[in-house]
């Protein structure tokens, strides 16, 4: 699928479920969001239906979020049979790592093609602060249990929150001591995410220097959006941004995303997108399906503007309602 801006849209995120076993405050308030009844969240054969016509219209990777995604129940069966979809290359999960240890083995014998685990420190006072909950040695836990399966690539995400005591050294450290590559996530201004410090990706790659040694860019294709990577002198594997602010990358935006009550967006920021929930539930053909697909990629916005004073229908759910 080719937008109005002639790019190639061939990768998806989605959401499974907007609920999770975290309170990261960045993410949602301490009391969570209202939970979704579960008749309102897509049924797993609704969502293999909408990506059977995605993939027949050219989507080839496929992203699995939440909430936190392994809270679903079944989620290791969802892989199996996304993975049997014909242009599907890739299916890959990202997870906060609590319910890893547990589904690790099923979701590597279902054909997973990557994980990427959220861990903003490695301090366990401010994982506490951070996430509410005093879960960090269950994270350190699922990490280890995914480095078992050395064929499924692994990632660690870090969102930079300028907090005190978030030592973004010691999680690009982890690409030292263990073969990840660690990725820092610039903070999106999207609901509570609002009220943090923005620390930019050039601040961190002078860290980077300071910490261990020289840094130059890696060419490398390391994932399936927009991510760019650098080669660590002192660390094994590559530390990686995904800089959407200091360093936008609209241009070679290649993702849509999907909400876990099947709301189709085109771009995070907006709530402009179309509810394919309604159309798969009141007798829509897949022809109608795929056309509205289509309309929501033909009108892909040209960039987000984040920056700007004043958006026109700016998105007002939660990065956990979204599907991260």
């Amino acid at each position: 699928m080719i937008d109005q801006c002639g790019r190639n849209i061939d990768y998806v995120r989605i959401s499974v479920t907007d609920r999770c076993n975290l309170r990261c405050v960045y993410c949602m308030p301490e009391d969570g969001v209202k939970n979704t009844p579960h008749e309102e969240i897509l049924r797993y054969d609704e969502i293999l239906r909408v990506c059977r016509i995605m993939a027949g219209l050219g989507i080839s990777k496929i992203k699995l979020t939440g909430g936190e995604p392994l809270v679903r129940k079944d989620v290791p069966y969802l892989v199996r049979e996304l993975k049997q979809i014909s242009g599907i290359e890739k299916v890959t999960l990202t997870t906060n790592g609590i319910l890893l240890t547990e589904y690790m083995k099923d979701l590597h014998a279902a054909g997973i093609n990557g994980i990427n685990i959220s861990l903003d420190t490695m301090n366990p006072a401010l994982f506490r602060e951070i996430t509410r909950r005093d879960m960090l040695d269950h994270v350190k836990c699922g990490i280890e249990a995914a480095m078992r399966y050395r064929d499924v690539p692994l990632k660690i995400n870090c969102v930079p929150m300028g907090m005190e005591g978030q030592d973004l050294m010691e999680i690009a450290a982890l690409a030292g001591e263990h073969p990840v590559h660690v990725r820092f996530i610039e903070m999106m201004p999207i609901g509570y995410g609002k009220k943090f410090k923005f620390i930019g990706e050039d601040e961190i790659v002078g860290q980077l220097r300071a910490a261990f040694g020289e840094v130059t860019p890696c060419m490398d294709k390391l994932g399936n959006g927009p991510g760019h990577y650098y080669t660590v002198e002192q660390l094994t594997g590559k530390i990686g941004f995904i800089s959407a602010i200091s360093h936008k990358f609209c241009n070679e935006c290649n993702r849509i995303r999907m909400t876990s009550q099947g709301f189709l967006k085109s771009c995070l920021q907006y709530e402009t997108g179309r509810d394919l929930r309604t159309l798969l539930r009141t007798g829509a053909d897949d022809g109608d399906i795929e056309a509205a697909i289509r309309e929501v990629v033909l009108k892909k916005p040209t960039g987000h503007e984040f920056l700007a004073e004043q958006i026109s229908e700016e998105e007002s759910h939660c990065m956990a309602q979204i599907g991260g």
